[in-house]
């Protein structure tokens, strides 16, 4: 069975930074994927960045392209997103998601399993 944990989430000051972490198990094929997604309040669910784990290769969204770096260290099934430069509008849950299929993923930004999310606050 497929598991996400999500960890990190808190508030921070705008401008600040934040490290979020996912913890996968029970997935371990050639072509999976994890992202991270983000739902801010009255809006809905967005892709934010996406990591291949058989080339590590990397996909970012429009939605905040040049402040986020996803990462992965696969020998403790983990993923990173690192967001800097915060903004109040980056405020919001982030969940972590994976998918067998990279393209579905990564491209489609459509995940087969989803982790439970974890709170980002972003203000003054």
């Amino acid at each position: 069975q497929v598991q996400l944990v999500e960890s990190g989430g808190t508030w921070v000051q705008i401008g600040g930074s934040l490290r979020l972490s996912c913890v996968v198990s029970g997935f371990n094929t050639g072509d999976d994927a994890v992202a991270w997604f983000r739902q801010s309040p009255g809006k809905e669910r967005e892709g934010v960045a996406c990591r291949s784990r058989d080339d590590d290769h990397v996909y970012y969204a429009d939605s905040m392209k040049g402040r986020v770096t996803i990462s992965g260290d696969d020998r403790n099934n983990t993923v990173y997103l690192q967001m800097d430069s915060l903004k109040p509008e980056d405020t919001g849950v982030y969940f972590c998601a994976a998918s067998t299929l990279r393209y579905s993923l990564c491209i489609k930004w459509t995940p087969a399993h989803w982790g439970q999310g974890t709170q980002v606050t972003v203000s003054s």
